[in-house]
């Protein structure tokens, strides 16, 4: 289920969708990892968590910036300030929507972004029609240093998605 709902954008960029099932998996996880056993911490994270979970009118993603060698990492950190609020999504004939990026959350400083990033795409009702009625969507990025698109989500990854509109 994942693996479907992980979308590649370009070499160093992925965005996981998230559900009601990815966060699901992930809530146990952090519980495992952590060790919280009582109710209040168990709830503690599900409300952080619940928040990634679309609500019919978007879809919510985990941004990744993803590079293996700790010092291109950083270099590309400092050089990609910014990319969240320039990834995309457009619907077949409609216009992009811009990502909106790590709400109530500061992710990034004058130096460097952060290599996760939350973020959702808004979707007008007729976006969400023409994708129930057949439409693909694109994902995109037009940061200056990181110029990517992705012209045609996979099909299985798009009948994913549309469970989360309703």
């Amino acid at each position: 289920h994942k693996k479907i709902r992980n979308v590649r954008l370009g070499n160093h960029v992925s965005l996981l969708f998230e559900d009601e099932t990815t966060l699901r998996y992930q809530v146990q996880e952090m519980l495992r990892i952590e060790k919280i056993f009582e109710e209040e911490g168990i709830q503690s994270e599900l409300d952080v968590y619940n928040a990634l979970v679309p609500d019919g009118s978007n879809f919510k993603a985990t941004m990744l910036i993803e590079y293996t060698n700790e010092t291109e990492r950083k270099a590309a950190l400092a050089k990609l300030i910014g990319i969240e609020d320039r990834v995309f999504v457009q619907v077949e004939g409609q216009d992009r929507v811009y990502a909106i990026a790590d709400e109530d959350l500061e992710r990034e400083n004058e130096e460097k972004t952060s290599a996760v990033h939350f973020v959702r795409f808004e979707l007008t009702p007729a976006m969400k029609n023409a994708l129930k009625s057949g439409a693909q969507m694109m994902i995109g990025c037009d940061h200056p240093n990181y110029p990517a698109h992705l012209e045609e989500l996979p099909q299985e990854t798009l009948v994913s998605l549309l469970q989360d509109l309703d």
